[in-house]
């Protein structure tokens, strides 16, 4: 019997929900054939069987959520037919190669490597060729980096032993807040609605339960810091989309100022300079928030990017966005403004190290050559990573942005 676990769908979390199956004990399924579909903090991804083979048993329903590392199905797989006249005794797999070919999607054996993977499945991260490797899922090893903690003294609470993000800020959230000025007694308790009061409770689930995660590593990493000014419209002609206009601006900016168009890396403490343009852009959807990214921004002209932009946001409200479609953002947009609000100060997610915000424009009364004038105006706010963005820097950004927003077009 082949067990095979949930794969790391290299989204940065420690779990999935299971949306459908496309099987069923009993079932034979080619490899690399549809599986399931599980839907991470961000997507719905398709998950590929990794051998071919019957399925005996799934170790999960529709609407269970289950952590990476987790046995998610049970296979026989196939004999080929020039083995099972012999069926020799097979030499043991070599667990010590490092390949893992069950814990990242899209990296399926074929069918000449399926009995070593199947293998090499049972064994998923449990050595490497150095030498035991701690089991951890990826969100928990970018915090404990950012924690300063080692994962070699972290008891992990996952199934096998798996270190999850609770573990990591067990260990290394208290050392922080004993230095702090909070009194123990203030430490966070349990929230309970009161008995005679009717309330809902929530489990936080798929895009909400990722914002929560996304936004405690942004706290606990980013020493935020904001600005903010009004980019004056009276120049623009009728019909002009203020989106497609901002995202030109941000390419300008980032021409102007290559320092808030790059990464960030704590560890290293190293940043990492962009000359392409890739802006996730957060989108509002019923379930929570979801960035996809635009690429090669500073490439794409007026038509381009107004397609670009309708084609995620209409991918996000639907939930078909490719799990690629939301990762490598260099620069994050939000457009809050299209809703309500004037000036925020939005977070900045790692590894970005900086956010544009747009307010609500409207009509502003102004001096204007010594003259009483009405102009639209647009409030922006930029919120950028002061550990490695200096104000001068965020300062000149912002006011390239300004001067491409308020050119005649």
């Amino acid at each position: 019997m082949t067990v095979f676990k949930l794969p790391d769908l290299g989204e940065g979390l420690s779990e999935a929900e299971i949306v459908r199956w496309h099987v069923q004990p009993g079932d034979h399924v080619a490899v690399d054939a549809p599986m399931l579909s599980v839907e991470t903090a961000k997507a719905v991804v398709e998950v590929p069987s990794p051998v071919s083979g019957t399925v005996v048993a799934l170790h999960a329903q529709p609407g269970d959520r289950i952590e990476i590392g987790a046995p998610l199905v049970e296979f026989r797989p196939d004999v080929p037919a020039d083995e099972s006249a012999h069926a020799p005794t097979a030499a043991p797999a070599d667990h010590t190669s490092g390949a893992d070919a069950g814990t990242v999607v899209g990296q399926m054996p074929g069918d000449a490597a399926e009995a070593a993977a199947a293998a090499a499945l049972e064994a998923a991260n449990a050595v490497t060729a150095t030498g035991p490797r701690v089991r951890a899922v990826p969100a928990a090893r970018a915090l404990a980096r950012s924690l300063g903690v080692s994962l070699a003294s972290v008891e992990g609470s996952g199934r096998g032993g798996l270190i999850t993000l609770d573990d990591v800020m067990a260990v290394g959230l208290p050392a922080r807040r004993a230095s702090s000025t909070l009194h123990p007694g203030n430490a966070p308790r349990a929230v309970r609605p009161p008995e005679n009061e009717p309330a809902d409770v929530e489990v936080l689930r798929s895009l909400r339960r990722a914002m929560a995660h996304s936004m405690a590593i942004s706290r606990d990493s980013v020493m935020d810091c904001s600005v903010f000014d009004d980019a004056d419209l009276a120049r623009w002609k009728p019909g002009n989309n203020y989106t497609t206009r901002v995202l030109r601006a941000i390419a300008a900016g980032a021409r102007a100022e290559p320092g808030l168009n790059a990464w960030y890396d704590a560890e290293s403490q190293s940043r990492t300079l962009f000359e392409h343009v890739h802006v996730g852009i957060a989108v509002d959807t019923a379930d929570g928030l979801l960035v996809p990214v635009i690429r090669h921004v500073e490439q794409l002209d007026d038509a381009a990017l107004r397609s670009e932009l309708e084609r995620l946001k209409r991918a996000a409200r639907e939930r078909t966005l490719r799990s690629e479609e939301l990762r490598h953002f260099t620069f994050m947009l939000s457009n809050f403004g299209m809703m309500a609000g004037r000036y925020a100060t939005p977070v900045v997610v790692p590894p970005a190290v900086a956010i544009l915000g747009t307010g609500r424009a409207r009509e502003d009364v102004l001096a204007v050559d010594g003259k009483v004038a009405i102009h639209s105006r647009m409030p922006l706010s930029l919120t950028f990573d002061h550990r490695v963005v200096t104000g001068g820097e965020a300062v000149r950004f912002l006011g390239a942005v300004i001067a491409d927003l308020e050119r005649a077009e």
